[in-house]
């Protein structure tokens, strides 16, 4: 599958993950009384990326651990996403852009597919 190899940015990836919340409240999913494990996963997220929101990528080792971290977390947001029946593409394009940023493009291009990103968006990769 195509898709884009990003070398990992972990500061962007702390973006994203506030843009994915903000698509969520536009979406009004926290209106949803079954809503609160994905919230409390993006919460988690949030966390985990939140020591890198101001400054560069950590060195190897740190980066390793909280780049599989994030994954981890995002893996469970796309099954909450799943499960709950509110993919749509441009949640599914953050998805994607999460695992970008995390260097997981491959991985991203296939996972954001389950969070609604439209296969013919302009925006995927070709």
């Amino acid at each position: 599958m195509a898709h884009f190899e990003v070398i990992r940015n972990l500061p962007h990836a702390a973006t994203i993950t506030r843009r994915i919340e903000a698509r969520l409240v536009a979406l009004r999913v926290g209106e949803r009384f079954d809503a609160e494990d994905l919230f409390e996963v993006v919460a988690d997220l949030r966390e985990a990326l939140e020591p890198y929101e101001d400054g560069g990528d950590p060195t190897e080792p740190e980066g390793d651990v909280a780049a599989a971290l994030a994954a981890d977390l995002g893996r469970r947001l796309v099954d909450a996403i799943e499960s709950l029946g509110i993919g749509e593409d441009r949640l599914g394009q953050a998805v994607r852009n999460l695992f970008e940023c995390l260097g997981l493009g491959r991985e991203g291009a296939e996972i954001s597919l389950r969070a609604g990103e439209d296969p013919r968006s302009l925006l995927r990769p070709i």
